[in-house]
């Protein structure tokens, strides 16, 4: 008899790891007959398969109590369920070195899912230590970029294997032709909008500061799409500048499509990724688009450039450049470009691959 699959993924919040742990885990119950999953977050266990064993604490945990709580509560868990049964093969979205520890310690298989570059979580000498020596200690290591493994495999000395994220691109079409308010239509204006939490790592600060810029020749509105602990910072910076009537904050999304699908120019701004969701939905939803060449994943989505623009990190005077000479004919290019190489993100492809690692060790 195989293993229990145990998919381990305490904070379930509102990112595109959430999107992919929906599409995989629900993939992978088609062809594994137990699935548990362990979380600290009950308010979206729904969008699981109904025939996937949700393991939640017992307790209340509140959806903004701190990730570290979170992991700790179900790290606990984990022991429980180990202790239970050991005949399980554990599958890591987040906190994968402190599972990857408590399966070595119990003997148990494990295979660990990162999301974003080393850049965002490995910034110092001890960290870098302990990953180096616990990384080793996993069945496999997945990543969701050709550039992403690259860094792992040379910074910590292992053989990831890649998978790009898996997108439903038709749930994707159908959502993007909700109807939006008419406040977001307006006529003989560049509509932009991001996407993406409001934290240091998405850097909107930096969108917000080319908009000063542009604004100076050209009418343009800002659609900016999250929440998060920047949230104030965002509005005082617009405050202060004085860029109310152009640019508006709406909270997370459930439907985002629709917004992108109503806009002209697709914006991402971030410090570090791994392979962002948002900048392949703004391709599918064939948008022009302007990213930073952040680690990691723009690059390769926009093909060095060839179907989108790239910028230096925190590079706001570019960003009110391109906006200024954009033209939507000049851009059809790269942007059909785009739209004719997204193949490689394929749902039923990326979930087999997925599938065919985890089946090794089950």
């Amino acid at each position: 008899m195989k293993n229990t699959l145990v998919i381990f993924n305490p904070s379930i919040e509102d990112g595109g790891v959430e999107k992919n742990l929906f599409l995989i885990s629900n993939f992978l119950k088609k062809k594994i007959s137990k699935i548990n999953i362990i979380t600290a977050n009950k308010g979206r266990i729904n969008e699981f398969d109904k025939d996937i064993n949700i393991i939640t604490p017992k307790f209340n945990i509140n959806r903004n109590t701190n990730r570290k709580i979170k992991y700790l509560v179900c790290l606990i868990i984990l022991i429980r369920e180990i202790l239970k049964n050991k005949k399980i093969t554990v599958f890591t979205f987040q906190a994968n070195i402190y599972a990857i520890i408590i399966c070595n310690i119990f003997n148990v298989k494990i295979i660990s899912r990162s999301n974003s570059a080393p850049q965002g979580w490995s910034n110092n000498l001890i960290k870098q230590f302990i990953f180096n020596f616990f990384f080793k200690r996993a069945q496999e290591i997945i990543v969701n970029s050709k550039d992403f493994k690259k860094q792992m495999d040379r910074k910590y000395s292992i053989n990831s294997k890649c998978i790009y994220n898996p997108f439903d691109f038709q749930n994707i079409k159908k959502k993007s032709k909700e109807k939006i308010n008419k406040e977001f239509i307006k006529k003989n204006t560049i509509k932009l909008i991001t996407v993406g939490r409001l934290t240091d790592q998405k850097d909107q600060i930096t969108i917000l500061k080319s908009m000063k810029i542009i604004l100076k020749k050209k009418d343009v509105f800002l659609f900016i799409l999250g929440k998060g602990i920047f949230k104030d910072k965002i509005k005082n910076f617009i405050n202060k500048n004085q860029l109310n009537k152009n640019v508006k904050i709406l909270t997370f999304q459930k439907n985002p499509y629709k917004f992108i699908n109503n806009a002209d120019i697709f914006i991402l701004t971030s410090k570090f990724e791994g392979l962002p969701n948002v900048l392949i939905e703004a391709q599918f939803l064939k948008k022009y688009i302007i990213s930073t060449d952040c680690p990691t994943g723009p690059r390769e989505i926009l093909n060095n450039g060839n179907y989108g623009d790239l910028i230096k990190i925190g590079d706001y005077k570019k960003i009110a450049k391109l906006v200024l000479s954009y033209n939507k004919q000049k851009n059809l290019k790269k942007i059909k470009l785009g739209y004719k190489n997204l193949k490689r993100f394929s749902y039923k492809k990326n979930c087999n691959e997925y599938y065919k690692i985890i089946n090794q060790y089950l």
